[in-house]
């Protein structure tokens, strides 16, 4: 019996939209040929994926059971995807990378260096973003490999890995501000003083906090913000070392934390032989 990736896909992807019609759009095709693609996979599989009763389909309890181990097979065709990729070596025309400021730009541009290298001719082109602005960006084709803080999880035509080094964060304010002079802060405390938020092109609209919020799309944005003493944030530690000067820690409990890092690409978009190599680069854990 053979499953095709695509029919997994489909299958996934339905399962977490809730729709047929919302995978087809998704993966570029037409819902009628997701339809026909579960229902032969149903037939492959012998089981009904989906009750078709009323105007959204639902989950069956064997599509439940099957869908865990449709999205590790879907992990799965990833990396074989990628070792494939790496060896035929087909190289794209140009490579769009789109990199939180949580990732470390010190692993960066000693993959740069490398990359130059091996692909003088390539043209490169280097983006910023977060979180679902990431996705956003590789779904609309716009980008083809991301860096991104790991999400709880992600579409089902999103493929994903945790790079080695993670992101350490903590909250800050400038040294002028007045919880820079307390010795211990509490949620209390933050509460009474206006929070500088990450907050996505993606993300929904949320009731404001009196006032006491502020938002922008980019830690850096958020790094300057706090700089002047407009409120507190929480932001890379990387990034306040090198161009924060004058920010303070602010010492919370629970605080600095670590944040994995993840890398993210579409799979309907396989990767190039760059992206692919940019991948297995960036997976290489540093040197101690």
């Amino acid at each position: 019996m053979f499953i095709s990736a695509d029919a997994i896909a489909a299958f996934v992807l339905a399962a977490e939209l809730g729709s047929f019609s919302a995978a087809a759009r998704r993966l570029g095709k037409r819902q009628s040929t997701i339809s026909e693609t579960i229902a032969n996979l149903e037939i492959d599989l012998g089981v009904t994926l989906f009750e078709r009763v009323g105007r959204q389909p639902q989950l069956t309890a064997a599509g439940q059971r099957l869908l865990p181990a449709a999205r590790q097979t879907l992990a799965a065709q990833d990396s074989l995807q990628l070792e494939a990729q790496l060896l035929a070596g087909g190289l794209e025309p140009r490579l769009t990378l789109v990199l939180s400021d949580t990732f470390h730009t010190g692993d960066f541009e000693a993959m740069l260096s490398e990359f130059a290298e091996r692909f003088p001719t390539l043209e490169l082109e280097c983006l910023v973003g977060e979180q679902e602005d990431v996705l956003a960006l590789l779904q609309s084709g716009r980008a083809q490999l991301g860096l991104l803080t790991a999400l709880a999880a992600y579409p089902a035509d999103i493929a994903s890995c945790s790079l080695p080094r993670p992101a350490d964060t903590a909250l800050y304010v400038a040294a002028s501000h007045v919880l820079a002079r307390q010795d211990t802060v509490t949620a209390a405390h933050l509460h009474q003083h206006r929070e500088l938020r990450l907050k996505t092109y993606q993300d929904s609209p949320v009731a404001d906090n009196g006032g006491l919020c502020w938002s922008a799309p980019s830690y850096l944005l958020l790094m300057e913000m706090a700089l002047h003493g407009f409120g507190w944030a929480e932001l890379p530690d990387w990034l306040v070392a090198r161009y924060g000067a004058g920010l303070h820690t602010l010492p919370v409990a629970g605080w600095p934390r670590r944040q994995r890092i993840d890398a993210v690409w579409a799979r309907p978009r396989p990767l190039g032989a760059a992206a692919a190599w940019v991948l297995q680069r960036l997976l290489t854990p540093p040197a101690a």
